[in-house]
């Protein structure tokens, strides 16, 4: 055998255990993940949901996604108005003839509820219902006057009442009729972000509608929100750069009709009249939490730019933008640019 056939030999048995080496190690070492953004899309509550976050494998975040989509289906089964089924359909039907114990997760949104109808004087009334199960945007009807004046006195927040130590409700009267749809998809918005935070992510964006919670910063650099033009789909007001904060827009744009006088009749109701709000096109609300910015966001509509800006501004960490139906932008100190110095 030649010295040249020999060292060819032993270069070959050498490569062989290395290869043989490594194919162990494969077996034996996890193979990497590289993070990205995962995203996901669903429809409950009768709105799109939108969840994305940065993670670092993908069957891991797919169950993620699950757990926190699956938030979303559940609190529509609890608080949903348009289900028979529900527990506040339950609540409904029964709260005037005797107190009706409820889940925590109800108690908790109505007590917010009562707080934030508390703040604005009853700007923010879930009694609404009383009068707005009487509209459907869908086909187009709106009750006649005779019928608003019927059960406008039904509408009192006041008259939902909440007993903590036994986690019930009750109705002072009958005919009050209680409706969420205010509230409950910024509950579901912040349940989904404990889910999240639960499962280890740090950098996600979540969003229900006009509800949107931000995780952390978008991996070193700030979310860009955009504010809605209320009458341009295609086009934003403002674009905002933030980062772990809940922001909730409620607009005339959302839920609406164009009658036969030529009015935009629309979702958001003054429990004082029974009938859209009129002179706000959208309020935009920026805070810690969605449960309370989703709740704020229809509380100022209703009061209007003047009062709406007079009660955000004794709120601590909490800021508001509003567009006038003349289309003039108001906004809150928090959000204001500084004064130039001299």
């Amino acid at each position: 055998m030649s010295v040249t056939t020999f060292f060819l030999l032993q270069i070959r048995r050498l490569s062989g255990a290395f290869l043989s080496a490594l194919i162990l190690l494969g077996l034996l070492l996890p193979v990497t993940s590289y993070a990205q953004w995962f995203r996901y899309t669903d429809i409950a509550m009768t709105t799109p949901v939108e969840l994305e976050f940065w993670f670092s494998d993908q069957g891991v975040a797919d169950a993620i996604a699950e757990d926190v989509l699956a938030v979303f289906h559940q609190v529509d089964r609890d608080m949903s108005r348009y289900r028979e089924d529900s527990e506040l359909s339950v609540v409904n039907r029964q709260a005037a003839e005797q107190p009706v114990q409820v889940s925590a997760g109800l108690f908790r949104v109505l007590k917010r509820a009562e707080d934030v109808a508390e703040l604005s004087g009853g700007a923010f009334d879930i009694s609404f219902g009383s009068v707005g199960y009487l509209y459907d945007y869908r086909e187009h009807q709106q009750p006649s006057e005779d019928d608003i004046q019927a059960r406008l006195s039904h509408i009192n927040y006041q008259d939902v009442v909440l007993d903590e130590a036994e986690r019930t409700v009750r109705f002072r009267q009958k005919g009050l009729l209680v409706d969420l749809g205010g509230i409950a998809k910024g509950y579901a918005v912040d349940l989904g972000i404990e889910q999240l935070v639960r499962a280890g992510v740090q950098h996600a964006r979540l969003s229900a509608g006009g509800d949107l919670r931000l995780l952390g910063d978008k991996r070193g650099r700030p979310w860009l929100v955009g504010v809605r033009d209320p009458r341009s789909e295609k086009r934003n007001a403002v674009v905002l750069p933030l980062a772990n904060l809940a922001i909730s827009t409620s607009g005339d744009y959302e839920r609406f009709f164009i009658n036969e006088q030529g009015e935009r009749v629309h979702h958001i109701l003054s429990p004082g009249t029974g009938k859209s709000v009129r002179g706000v096109q959208s309020v935009t609300i920026i805070g810690s939490g969605a449960l309370t910015t989703d709740g704020l966001s229809t509380a100022v509509f209703v009061l209007g730019p003047e009062k709406g800006l007079e009660m955000i501004e004794k709120l601590p960490g909490v800021d508001a933008i509003i567009i006038d139906d003349q289309r003039v932008m108001h906004f809150s100190e928090g959000l204001a640019p500084p004064e130039p110095t001299h």
